[in-house]
């Protein structure tokens, strides 16, 4: 859908219309985890036009498998956002993207605010992380993301992702033969390696508790979110010596400062669909320490997550960092942002590269991404 309008007047030039473009892209193989298997992954592709000739990428990731919203209503509401947009005055327009912001839910909002500081970084001719605040890019560390299966296949495929240079691997845990997983894997990538787990939520306090004792012998890194809610997210951390994660118990700022005074984890992992874009993301990581995380995103995604990455934290030699980063800091550990591995093909021409298990930024502009339209049109749904 692409609705324009005469003209309106936003911080990098007159936006003149939106195109809402939902798209899927096909895993190479089943992706499983205990929340359930995906043979593709949805998501919406927003597209912010301006009179001179500049595009701003967004992108949003429904989080239904996980209790947020659908893929309908994330698109029913950029669709709705652009319909007001091209009937209302100039004044009402600013007006509409202003109220945005505070009344799309986390996805729509992330596409939202991730195409402004792309279209923000394309005018003003540097890449977006300098415009959210970043000191400095470098290539991110990322983990290996590993589908849950039999202990003997994972072990395997955790061996193909070791060959192009991963050094931490995450399992996706919470179905059956939970502990043989993590012994397979440590048994086949070596006692150097960092490993860490993930049930999404599906153990209860006492389950996770013993589970978690069990593996710990096989030197777990962390674990995310092995229960659903704060409290039992507490509870397992008081009688666990596993660093514990919150994922979506810690969805926005409220929520990290809640696992702070609750002393639920160690850690939150922060995915911009689910806080709602790269300044929310910042705003937990202020409370709560932190490291980004993909909800299994398109290329703009995963571009806007690791911009993001280099902005949570300033230099350790920044003279403000105490007095404004008084909780969070830097954990130091791998981000979960490799998943693009994981699809067989993609929609850009240009987007972020893995290498030796390190996520490299695209050069140019903005997010750097550049969209292949005929792979999109390929993709649309």
């Amino acid at each position: 859908m692409h609705c324009s309008t005469e003209h309106a007047e936003g911080d990098n030039g007159w936006i003149t219309g939106f195109e809402v473009l939902p798209y899927a892209l096909p895993f190479k193989d089943p992706y499983i985890t205990a929340r359930g298997t995906l043979r593709q992954r949805e998501m919406v592709l927003l597209r912010v036009h301006t009179n001179d000739g500049l595009i701003g990428l967004g992108e949003a990731v429904p989080l239904s498998l996980r209790g947020g919203s659908s893929l309908e209503y994330v698109v029913d509401e950029l669709r709705q956002l652009a319909r007001e947009f091209a009937d209302g005055t100039t004044a009402e327009r600013t007006d509409i993207l202003r109220n945005a912001f505070a009344d799309l839910s986390a996805p729509s909002r992330c596409a939202l605010e991730t195409a402004w500081f792309d279209m923000g970084g394309k005018a003003q001719e540097t890449p977006t992380w300098k415009l959210l605040g970043g000191y400095e890019a470098a290539p991110l560390e990322c983990n290996a993301t590993l589908s849950a299966g039999e202990p003997v296949h994972v072990a395997q495929e955790a061996l193909r992702w070791a060959d192009e240079g991963y050094r931490t691997f995450k399992l996706k845990l919470g179905l059956a033969d939970d502990l043989n997983q993590v012994v397979a894997v440590r048994q086949a990538v070596g006692p150097e390696a960092k490993l860490r787990i993930d049930a999404n939520g599906v153990w209860g306090p006492a389950e996770a508790v013993s589970k978690l004792n069990a593996m710990h012998e096989h030197q777990i890194e962390l674990a995310e979110q092995p229960c659903p809610s704060l409290a039992e997210l507490a509870e397992v951390h008081r009688q666990s010596d596993v660093p514990i994660v919150a994922d979506e118990s810690v969805a926005n700022p409220e929520d990290a400062k809640e696992a702070v005074e609750r002393e639920a984890c160690d850690l939150a992992t922060l995915k911009l669909s689910k806080v709602g874009g790269p300044r929310f993301a910042r705003g937990v990581a202020v409370c709560l320490s932190s490291y980004m995380s993909s909800a299994l995103d398109g290329p703009v995604g995963i571009a806007a997550a690791a911009h993001t990455a280099h902005t949570l934290y300033p230099l350790a030699s920044d003279e403000t960092y105490d007095e404004h980063y008084q909780d969070g800091r830097d954990p130091g550990v791998a981000h979960g942002l490799a998943t693009q591995r994981l699809f067989s093909e993609t929609i850009a021409s240009v987007e972020c590269e893995l290498r030796d298990g390190f996520l490299h930024l695209p050069e140019g502009p903005g997010l750097g991404v550049e969209i292949d339209d005929a792979a999109l049109g390929r993709h649309r749904l």
